[in-house]
């Protein structure tokens, strides 16, 4: 049900692949991509992850066969079962390496979780979302925390409760998505955006995710001041500090490209 492809420049392809279901989740789904966002986080030789889906669409959200067996089952296996998809969510949104979203066609119900727990997402014009519980008697819970972030409470006000779907142009504009793009050039966009982000300081980006995590929505009192400037003081002095800051004085690429010195001029 995921496919995962690692590339040599250090990208990890995540793509579900159920488009018979329209990618929708299910237990399975949710464990399998629980265990695979883990597995890209340990990998040391992945150094940014994009999740894509097979098909027509991104993904349906919930599988209504898997929500039907739910249905029958008590308030403990559902609160068991809930939890686990919590926690895929909470290891997406927490993901120390860079995470992009590839979006195409239908984006439904906890799809528009996944979508906002990645870093950046990109769309195809032809996609539209859909925050579709309250139709079916329930609601976003466990996307929530994502979503809201994402888009804002005032937003989430509307389409929480009115389940309209909208498209990837009103996604741009609320913030759920990054860029938007002709589905035959979506790639394309990815890759562009991918290589600006290989060319920067790994340890830096891990650092610079972590403090996006810390500092949000967070009170500016004299204990987030000292400790922004301690992180600061502590990047400057680690390795890939001292040799971002040499390697532009120097003009010539950081070792972290892999690259060889310009030639001297003759």
């Amino acid at each position: 049900m995921i496919d995962i492809r690692k590339q040599e420049n250090g990208i990890a392809v995540v793509t579900l692949n159920r488009p018979s279901k329209h990618n929708a989740f299910d237990e399975h789904l949710i464990a399998s991509m629980t265990q695979t966002f883990r597995d890209i986080e340990s990998d040391d030789e992945v150094r940014l992850m994009v999740l894509a889906a097979e098909g027509k669409n991104f993904s349906a959200g919930a599988d209504l066969a898997w929500m039907q067996r739910m249905a029958s089952y008590n308030h403990d296996k559902n609160l068991e079962d809930a939890q686990s998809l919590a926690e895929m969510l909470r290891t997406l949104n927490f993901l120390k390496k860079p995470t992009l979203a590839r979006i195409q066609g239908a984006a439904f119900g906890g799809a528009v979780g996944l979508v906002s727990c990645c870093d950046i997402a990109v769309a195809a014009d032809n996609a539209r979302f859909c925050l579709s519980e309250v139709r079916i008697g329930l609601i976003p819970a466990t996307i929530s925390p994502y979503v809201i972030a994402a888009i804002g409470e005032r937003a989430a006000r509307r389409y929480f409760l009115s389940a309209e779907h909208f498209s990837a142009t009103q996604a741009l504009t609320l913030g759920l998505v990054s860029e938007i793009t002709s589905s035959d050039k979506l790639d394309e966009c990815i890759d562009s955006i991918t290589q600006q982000i290989l060319n920067n300081s790994p340890t830096a980006i891990k650092e610079a995710k972590r403090l996006i995590a810390d500092v949000a929505n967070a009170q500016i009192t004299t204990e987030l001041i000292n400790n922004t400037s301690e992180r600061i003081a502590r990047i400057r002095t680690s390795n890939d500090g001292q040799e971002g800051v040499t390697a532009f004085l120097e003009k010539r690429p950081p070792t972290w490209l892999n690259q060889p010195p310009p030639a001297e001029a003759e």
